[in-house]
């Protein structure tokens, strides 16, 4: 039998969607599943853009420009505007999600071997666009000790060899929630500049920032303009995961060009997808910001809880809706895979994200895990006590927690 390539032997499994199987068989059983493990809010999407979807008025679904539909990023402009995020419409290719970014722009500004750097945990599929570009990811460790801040700018230069070409952020950051302050932002522009190297900023949470200071968005970085490339998407600010819609932004007019060629490879991203994205941009304000006190709301009573059970500890996360935490036990991977396979509490378990995916470092968040708060107050109440209830039954309970 003909073997696989080593690319589709070392592409790392999704930790966020791995344990799938086992939550479906949980469900198969009658036991009810609090999703904590996938950023996918309940919250409804805005009503203009299914009302845009339910009211299409065309004869033909057709193919879109291979760059977006024009009306979408004209509109795009104007929403980057309110963030001081100075775009033109050129400057934006509309993309099938946030994660089709990534993958363009790798493809786009690496050669294969080529190094990035990356603070870690990070979103695991960045590893997995990394490798599909035939790229190699350089990871940094952040620690839970102190809040995930950004590595010392020593530890990124130790990185560096000729054969790097950028550094990717997310910020606000998935899986930590951490957010990257000014003179952090500064730190990176200042790398950027001294090694002239790409920055990779993904900004999908920006909607999402809990401290009161302004947004600090990687296009707001004076002297690296056309170092940056910034990624986002629809998915999460709308509640609209499933139309994969996101876009890719950069003043580098060879970037652009190259990116293009992939974008017309696959021919044009998903037409009824920016229908409604171009739709949601109208939602009202009140939308935005009853979804923004909703996760203010969450993120409070989540981080409360976690921190009140015995042998946890959660920082505080000041951007997006999800957290790290650190767990009394040997193995999280174990542990969440235990709770969906042989653990139930008054016939309800937990389904949340291993850390150790979000790590490249062998051995790093395996007493860790990451949670979405994207369920409502009362499925995070149940969601806490089944927490609280497996970690008291679960075997592999330790005491001392700070292994990592």
């Amino acid at each position: 039998m003909p073997e696989i390539s080593k690319r589709g032997v070392i592409m790392p499994a999704s930790p966020i969607r791995k344990l799938v199987p086992l939550a479906n068989k949980a469900k198969e059983r009658g036991t009810k599943v609090y999703h904590l493990n996938i950023g996918q809010p309940d919250l409804q999407t805005p009503e203009v853009g299914l009302e845009a979807v339910r009211h299409i008025d065309r004869k033909i679904l057709e193919y879109s420009p291979s760059e977006g539909i024009l009306s979408l990023r004209k509109k795009l402009v104007s929403y980057y505007a309110k963030y001081n995020i100075e775009t033109s419409i050129e400057d934006i290719i509309i993309t099938t999600g946030g994660s089709e970014a990534v993958l363009f722009s790798f493809m786009a500004c690496l050669d294969p071997g080529d190094e990035i750097i990356v603070p870690e945990p990070a979103y695991a599929n960045y590893m997995a666009f990394a490798i599909s570009a035939g790229a190699v990811i350089k990871t940094i460790p952040s620690t839970i000790e102190e809040g995930f801040a950004l590595p010392s700018v020593e530890k990124f230069e130790a990185l560096i060899t000729e054969r790097t070409k950028g550094i990717l952020i997310c910020n606000p950051n998935n899986p930590t929630g951490y957010l990257y302050t000014q003179k952090e932002m500064n730190q990176i522009r200042d790398m950027v500049k001294k090694y002239n190297l790409f920055l990779f900023s993904d900004e999908v949470y920006r909607e999402f920032c809990y401290t009161g200071a302004p947004y600090i968005s990687a296009f707001h970085l004076e002297g690296i303009e056309k170092n940056v490339i910034l990624i986002d998407s629809m998915s999460k600010r709308y509640s609209e995961c499933g139309i994969r819609v996101g876009a890719l932004i950069t003043k580098n007019k060879d970037v652009q060009a190259a990116v293009m060629k992939f974008c017309q490879a696959r021919l044009s991203p998903p037409l009824l997808g920016q229908i409604c994205a171009e739709a949601s941009i109208d939602a009202p304000d009140e939308y935005l910001l009853d979804t923004y006190n909703e996760y203010v709301e969450r993120r409070k009573f989540l981080i409360d809880g976690i921190n009140r059970i015995p042998g946890c500890y959660s920082p505080i996360p000041m951007g997006a809706f999800y957290t790290v935490a650190k767990l009394p036990v040997d193995d999280a991977d174990k542990f969440c895979a235990w709770c969906l396979e042989e653990f139930s509490y008054e016939g309800q378990t937990i389904f949340m994200a291993p850390a150790s995916g979000f790590y490249m470092t062998p051995g790093l968040g395996r007493n860790q895990v990451r949670i979405a708060y994207v369920l409502k107050k009362e499925d995070l109440a149940n969601a806490l006590i089944v927490l609280r209830k497996a970690l008291e039954a679960y075997p592999g309970r330790v005491t001392d927690t700070c292994e990592d």
